[in-house]
């Protein structure tokens, strides 16, 4: 009953009101989910048993227990409150010295959050910078806190005067001036430096010393090409730094706020916008950016305003660019919208009138709610078409857009890497390359692999390996998009009958564990420590030779090269033990512990001989069942001294699937078994043949966007006719477009049964055409994303309007581009702007821009004499 309560109250941990009252606690959510079936079967002695708590898989290293980075709620781990996680440690205990992994809750404008990952800063004196302590703050702690600490740590006499400095470069400081702030108002990010210089450095000198800082020595010296600047990453602030770099390539919007026209327009009363706010921190990064006096700039001011005006951006997540894109082109608009009072309009049906006589109409209406800056340069009009199955009612509307979010042609199949481990044990794992529908079942990758194997699909199971256990073994019929692409999926062959249910054989997990040299006391047991190694194994034995000595025979011969089958084992002479004289086989079972069984033989003095000399041999591994964790449970025995196994009742992949372990000895397993042997595996030559890359033209995504398509159930269509929802036909059309294009592809695919990101190259041109209605633009930018769903890395192609030269932004570097570098698989966002809008270039491109890797932002910094070996001189903003 009070593991249903704990459960239950799991569960509940994700309502956000439970968190204000509970310290969360991370746990693993593979912990979780085989603790949450162990609970709901009601099965003590259930083989769904989760052992101990491990949370080894979420930490980077177990010296340091770091956590790994971008860790998903819900896919990596699971929030549970400190309640119950005292009560599940109380039952199960923790893995060896795992430290607990105990989380705030910060209290945040908008909503609560959990932070799983704390703020860590590297503390350090300004004389002394080689001195650096590594601590960890929450982002709901002052920056006070931040200064008493480092006080302390540093024995600063309390009382004294102090400056707080945050080192956001490796050139320059910014001081930390209000320490009543918090951390995450003050944009302070792991790995980040504070410095505590004493108030008598500051005093002035005649020249630059070595431990005193040089205010703005390297930005007072740089002069380079405007708009050819860095934005530092604040900690994963790359979605937003390449949203940047595209919007300040746009001429018409960056000219806008360059000649200060936004200043008249700034709107403080609109309450759809941000009081100006948004927009005048825009203003300051851009102009930064164009000034050429910045190798690069720390936009944190403009972080710290769009992540109090939009909370999903609070923090130092990873965020889509796009999204934010989105974000900040509706709080610019607000922020300088012409129209102080929006009056309301009544939107009439076009009712047969033209085309034309309607748009126009409806761009009117737009514009006298939404006029600025943004709908100049980025809004357009799209003509929806709806027509009602029933009465043939055509309904034509005109609606305003910011973007075009393109759908890219989704493949129907998947391409898989899987290994196969055959019957054959002598045979390595052969990784196999399959290309699957994507939606389809477990059965039709086993059909793939079965054309290249010549094995029937039948005689096959997959599994997911994890931690050398088994983590889901997987039925024909389950849905392929439960495996993830980072799964590591083993496809065993058993003998034929093996997956029938009223076969001869049944289906045995067989685990390889390692016993350590001494006995655990102090769980109360007195049974060995056991740790997993290797690949488990899943194979077939027939149900009439489930007896421990038969079982042992077919572990061994089933280790094939990884095991010395040559020899059962050592003999007492190769022990050491010396003995000459021949025991009795029970005395020699009674000494050496477990001892091989004799095998009846047709000749029963054969028999009694070799049994003997069996006898004689110690076991290289003692066999013990096991639950599918790896674990041996209460009730199994010790060393296989209650060892039973009961084939009668088993079917393959069944709740009460049997597992079982052979428990090696060090020493036995160090002389006897090959671990290089066991890891190698070979490829197979679909392995070799290279995935081929998918291409479509742009001009296709576009179509497709335009395609007619059938509403969805959950979003009918009110036809005024039949005065009832209907699931109408829509069509878009694009009938105006803006001075600047921007086209979002939509890489990142959502569905009800699976997420995953495309990675087709568009091929995009960097003159577009439009023939209706009739345009001509010329790319300007391009924002790109790197990497998957979880983890990514955003950069940018952006072409300076000054100089006509292309660059690629990645953060705080810049280097010089080609145009043939710019179809990449990466484009995500794409900038085009009009042609008869563009300004040619004003300055010629320069010199040295045929090596695209040659930093275009370099800047050698001035060298001080006297000063090698020196502490680093910090460059520091005084008051």
């Amino acid at each position: 009953m009070e593991l249903k309560s704990i459960f239950s109250l799991g569960m509940y941990t994700l309502k956000y009101i439970l968190l204000k009252y509970f310290t969360p606690l991370d746990l693993s959510r593979r912990w979780y989910e085989q603790w949450k079936e162990y609970v709901e079967t009601g099965d003590q002695n259930s083989s769904s048993f989760p052992g101990q708590i491990d949370n080894t898989e979420l930490f980077e290293e177990l010296d340091s227990y770091h956590l790994k980075e971008r860790l998903v709620e819900n896919e990596d781990f699971v929030l549970i409150p400190a309640e119950a996680w005292h009560k599940l440690l109380a039952w199960y205990g923790m893995v060896e010295v795992q430290p607990a992994l105990e989380r705030k809750v910060v209290d945040l404008p908008s909503l609560v959050k959990v932070e799983v990952y704390p703020v860590e800063i590297f503390l350090c004196l300004h004389s002394n910078m080689e001195n650096v302590v590594t601590a960890q703050f929450s982002r709901a702690d002052h920056i006070h806190t931040i200064q008493k600490v480092m006080m302390k740590q540093f024995d600063v006499v309390e009382g004294a005067e102090t400056r707080l400095w945050m080192k956001s470069s490796d050139t320059s400081c910014e001081r930390l001036r209000n320490v009543h702030v918090r951390v995450l108002d003050s944009c302070l990010s792991s790995g980040m430096v504070c410095l505590l210089p004493r108030l008598s450095e500051f005093r002035p000198s005649s020249r630059p010393s070595p431990h005193l800082p040089a205010p703005l020595a390297v930005s007072d010296s740089y002069r380079g090409q405007p708009g050819v600047c860095g934005l530092t990453n604040l900690g994963n602030t790359c979605f937003m730094n390449s949203a940047l770099q595209c919007l300040s390539n746009t001429p018409p919007l960056t000219e806008y706020f360059l000649r200060n026209a936004y200043l008249e327009e700034l709107n403080f009363t609109n309450p759809l916008g941000m009081k100006g706010e948004i927009a005048e921190a825009y203003a300051d990064v851009i102009k930064q950016m164009w000034s050429g006096r910045h190798y690069s700039v720390v936009p944190r001011i403009f972080k710290t305003k769009v992540g109090h005006f939009a909370s999903q951006f609070l923090g130092y997540q990873q965020h889509d660019s796009q999204e934010l894109l989105s974000f900040l082109l509706d709080g610019l608009h607000e922020d300088l919208n012409r129209v102080k009072n929006k009056e309301y309009i009544e939107l009439r049906d076009a009712a047969g009138r033209p085309d034309q006589e309607v748009a126009e109409e409806a761009w009117r209406n737009h514009r006298r709610r939404n006029d600025s800056a943004i709908v100049d340069t980025f809004h357009g009009l799209f003509k929806s078409t709806l027509v009602c199955p029933e009465c043939r009612k055509v309904s034509v509307t005109f609606d305003p857009f910011c973007y075009l979010s393109v759908p890219l042609p989704v493949s129907k199949d998947r391409v898989m890497e899987v290994f196969f481990v055959s019957l054959d044990p002598v045979a390595k794992p052969v990784q196999h390359r399959l290309v699957v529908p994507k939606a389809g079942k477990v059965f039709d990758l086993c059909s793939v692999l079965s054309e290249m194997t010549k094995i029937p699909a039948n005689q096959m199971v997959v599994a997911d390996v994890f931690n050398h256990r088994f983590y889901k073994l997987y039925h024909a019929d389950e849905s392929l998009s439960c495996i993830l692409d980072r799964d590591d999926i083993f496809v065993y062959e058993l003998n034929r009958g093996s997956v029938e249910e009223e076969g001869d054989e049944v289906v045995l997990a067989l685990y390889l564990r390692e016993r350590s040299h001494y006995r655990d006391y102090g769980s109360g047991s007195s049974s060995y420590g056991t740790s997993l190694f290797g690949h488990p194994l899943l194979m077939t034995v027939p149900r009439g030779q489930c007896s421990r000595d038969a079982l042992y025979h077919l572990f061994l011969q089933r280790g094939g090269a990884s095991v010395d089958a040559s020899a059962t084992g050592p003999t007492d002479s190769q022990q050491g033990a010396g003995h000459q004289q021949q025991q009795p086989c029970e005395d020699e079972e009674e000494e050496r512990g477990e001892c091989l069984p004799c095998l009846p033989q047709a000749n029963e003095r054969q028999a009694k001989r070799k049994g003997c000399e069996a006898r004689r041999r110690k076991l290289l591994f003692s066999i013990q069942a096991v639950n599918s964790n790896g674990t041996t449970e209460r009730g199994m025995g010790e060393d296989g001294s209650a060892f039973s196994f009961s084939c009668e009742s088993q079917t393959s992949l069944s709740h009460s699937q049997p597992y079982v372990a052979m428990d090696w000895d060090p020493d036995m397993k160090k002389k006897y078994y090959n671990e290089n042997e066991a890891e190698k595996y070979v490829k197979h030559q679909s392995m070799e043949v290279p995935h081929q890359q998918t291409t479509v033209q742009l001009q296709e995504c576009i179509e497709l966007f335009t395609t007619v398509e059938t509403l969805e159930e959950e979003n009918p269509w009110y036809c005024p006719m039949c005065k009832k929802h209907q699931l109408a036909t829509k069509k878009l059309d694009l009938w105006s477009l803006p001075e600047v294009l921007i086209i979002h592809l939509k890489r990142f695919s959502y569905t009800k049964y699976s997420r995953e990101k495309l990675d087709i190259i568009v091929d995009f041109p960097l003159r577009l055409h439009f023939s209706s209605p009739p345009s001509r633009y010329d790319l300007i930018a391009v924002s790109n994303h790197y990497g998957g769903l979880r983890d990514g890395h955003y950069t940018s192609y952006a072409r300076n309007k000054d100089n006509g030269q292309w660059y690629y932004f990645d953060d705080s570097k810049v280097t010089y581009a080609r145009e043939e570098q710019i179809v990449t698989n990466a484009a995500y966002l794409l900038f085009y702007h009009r042609q008869d809008k563009i300004r040619q270039p004003t300055l010629p491109a320069p010199l040295d821009s045929s090596s695209p890797t040659q930093p275009a932002n370099d800047v050698t910094s001035p060298k001080h004499d006297g000063m090698e070996g020196a502490t680093p001189c910090v460059n520091m903003e005084t008051d």
